[in-house]
């Protein structure tokens, strides 16, 4: 991992909060980004315990200088949660749906 980090290549931590994410882990491994999983996601901003934990992550992430990304973000309402909270990326159906890639393309384009 830190010679594909070496090479230039990022290095993201995908769903953290659920499965083998490590604690003690963050400090050693050579990330730049955790992902939230969307399971946390998915109950903001009006379940208590996301709403609680998801600030909670990004502090941590930021603690570590690690950039935080949500996953699943589908409402306006989970966005400005986020936002608030210092968030600095997230993903989901708000921004856009699934695409092929020539259509990610055209998107871009039109962004541009």
């Amino acid at each position: 991992m830190r010679a594909l980090r070496n090479a230039g290549v990022r290095v993201a931590i995908d769903d953290f909060g659920t499965g083998y994410s490590s604690l003690s882990r963050l400090s050693d491994l050579p990330v730049d980004t955790l992902k939230i999983d969307r399971s946390f996601i998915n109950g903001l901003p009006g379940d208590r315990a996301s709403s609680r934990l998801v600030p909670t992550i990004i502090s941590l992430a930021r603690a570590f200088d690690l950039i935080t990304v949500a996953e699943g973000v589908e409402t306006r309402a989970q966005f400005n949660f986020l936002e608030r909270a210092g968030c600095v990326q997230s993903q989901g159906f708000l921004h856009a749906q699934p695409m092929p890639a020539a259509a990610l393309e055209l998107l871009l384009v039109r962004m541009q």
